[in-house]
C-alpha cells in the first residue's frame, strides 16, 4: 500500500476546517519527517544552560503550512521567543506569553513589536488583551510524573504533581480556544520522557487532555539526529478548533 504524502494529509486537515463543513472522520495516517535541529540566534551566556528552544525549522514548517501572511501566530509558553521571532520573519503577527521576566525582557528587545510579548502567566491567559488567534504553536514546559516542581512558574515552586500539570494544561488550552479563530489550528510539540528507567507518556497524556477541548487531527513524528529526554524523536500534536 502506498504511503500518503505529508502534503495530502495537511490538505485533509485543512478541508476539515473549512467554513460550513462539519468535521468528518479522517483516516488515521502515521506520518513522520526529519528536521535539522538548531536556531539562528545564539543565546547570551546567562541563558545557555537553559537552552531548550524549539528548532527554527519546526516552527518554520508549521507556520508555513497552517497560517497565512498577516495572520496571528500565538505561543502561550514563549520561552526565548522562537515562535514569535520566526512568525515575524515570515510575515505573520507573533504574540506570546512568558512567565520568566529575564526571558521576556530579552525577547522583547528582539521583536519588531515588543508589546506582542506579554510578561505574564499563561494560566490567566483569558485576562490578557490578545487578537483572535489563527495558529497556536508551542512546546510547553515538560515534567516527569514524579517531579514536584511547578513548570508553569519556571519550576520555582515545589509541591506540584503530574495530575495537576495535566489539569493546568487543559485549563490553559481551554482559554486558548476562547481566544481562537473558529477555524484556527493548534500544534503542540511534546515528547514522552525517560528518566532513571521510568517512562512518562507526556506527549500522549497531553494529546488526551487537549482532545477534550480541540478536535485532534493526528500527530507527526519528528525525527532528530539528537534530542534528549531518552528519545531521538518528538511529536507534533495537531488540533483544529472546528
Amino acid at each position: 500500500m502506498k504511503r500518503r504524502s505529508q502534503s495530502l494529509l495537511l490538505e485533509q486537515w485543512r478541508r476539515s476546517g473549512q467554513t460550513n463543513r462539519k468535521p468528518k472522520h479522517v483516516e488515521s495516517v502515521q506520518t513522520w519527517m526529519q528536521l535539522p535541529r538548531g536556531n539562528k540566534r545564539i543565546l547570551p551566556p546567562r541563558f545557555r544552560r537553559d537552552d531548550v528552544r524549539c528548532a527554527d525549522s519546526l516552527v518554520e514548517y508549521w507556520v508555513n503550512e497552517l497560517s497565512e501572511k498577516g495572520q496571528v501566530v500565538f505561543d502561550p509558553f514563549a520561552g526565548f521567543g522562537t515562535t514569535l521571532l520566526v512568525a515575524e520573519e515570515m510575515g505573520r503577527l507573533g504574540y506570546g506569553i512568558e512567565y520568566s521576566k529575564p526571558k521576556a525582557d530579552y525577547v522583547q528587545k528582539l521583536l519588531e513589536h515588543r508589546d506582542h510579548l506579554i510578561h505574564g502567566d499563561s494560566r490567566k491567559l483569558i485576562e490578557y488583551e490578545l487578537p483572535l488567534i489563527d495558529l497556536c504553536l508551542t512546546s510547553p514546559p515538560y515534567t516527569n510524573q514524579n517531579d514536584t516542581e511547578n513548570p508553569f512558574v519556571d519550576y520555582r515552586q515545589k509541591g506540584f504533581d503530574y495530575s495537576s500539570y495535566l489539569e493546568e494544561m487543559g485549563n490553559i488550552f481551554s482559554q486558548v480556544a476562547q481566544k481562537m479563530n473558529p477555524f484556527g489550528y493548534l500544534v503542540i510539540e511534546a515528547s514522552n520522557l525517560k528518566k532513571m528507567g521510568q517512562v512518562t507518556t507526556l506527549a500522549w497524556d497531553i494529546a488526551c487532555e487537549v482532545s477534550r477541548i480541540f478536535h485532534f487531527m493526528g500527530e507527526t513524528i519528528i525525527c532528530w539526529d539528537e534530542y534528549g529526554y531518552g528519545y531521538n524523536h518528538s511529536y507534533c500534536l495537531v488540533f483544529s478548533k472546528a
